[in-house]
């Protein structure tokens, strides 16, 4: 395991697209959450979630990491490489666990450095909009921060395990962006509120963003952490679809 380790970190950091992408997925969270905090403004009571405002950035991370994590094995499917990394590290699930380590690594990295910078961005620019108590260190507001970095690891793991099973890039960032974004625009046709209500604690990313939250919880359809439990389970069914195909089907 060590060496598919290492040998995952190599490509990783040696290969420009993967170092471009999570300094993207910071950048990117970074930004959007800033700009959403510049654009919003509060009256007195108007009851705006703070803490989500500054995390709106995670709608546009999500699809960076999501590219991240599909090149990692795409990329590998496309130049024909994935017959050499075999070749060094038989033992196949041995190799999806190495590339779902460093992927996850690198994701955790942009993520703490993302939203904490969105974070921050958040109290610089959220007063001046008339928001006038921005707490940074209650449980709500440290538990969607947390949620939140591990929200974009488990987006990643979801899309590394698409990736596994349909071997091809292109198909598997449509794949995943169409989870991402067209499934919850989809959610907004169902009629019954009730059923939409259910859908909605089934759906990866609607679930998983109940975890960003910290005012009108009680209103969700979804707890926070049973959310992103959620969207952990959505990754892992991939990861072993993923691992079942990868372990049975040739390079």
């Amino acid at each position: 395991m060590r060496a598919a380790l290492h040998a995952e970190w190599t490509k990783l950091r040696t290969v420009s697209a993967p170092a471009w992408l999570v300094l993207a997925a910071a950048a990117a969270t970074v930004a959007l959450g800033a700009l959403a905090s510049r654009a919003v403004t509060c009256e007195p009571g108007c009851g705006l979630d703070a803490t989500k405002i500054s995390l709106t950035g995670l709608q546009l991370g999500q699809a960076v990491v999501a590219v991240l994590a599909v090149l990692a094995v795409g990329d590998e499917y496309r130049t024909g490489m994935i017959r050499t990394t075999l070749t060094a590290v038989p033992a196949r699930s041995t190799l999806l666990a190495a590339k779902a380590a460093v992927v996850a690594g690198a994701v955790l990295a942009a993520g703490v450095v993302g939203v904490g910078g969105a974070m921050v961005a958040g109290r610089l620019i959220l007063p001046g909009q008339g928001f006038a108590h921005l707490p940074a260190t209650d449980g709500a507001t440290l538990r969607a921060a947390v949620g939140s970095v591990l929200y974009l690891v488990l987006i990643a793991l979801l899309s590394l395990g698409v990736a596994t099973l349909v071997r091809d890039a292109a198909t598997a960032v449509g794949a995943v962006l169409g989870l991402l974004y067209l499934l919850p625009i989809l959610l907004m046709v169902v009629s019954d509120p009730d059923w939409q209500r259910r859908l909605r604690r089934l759906t990866p990313t609607e679930a998983g963003q109940a975890i960003s939250h910290t005012v009108g919880v009680d209103t969700l359809p979804i707890g926070p952490w049973s959310g992103l439990g959620v969207l952990a389970l959505w990754a892992l069914a991939a990861l072993l679809a993923g691992a079942a195909l990868l372990h049975h089907r040739d390079a």
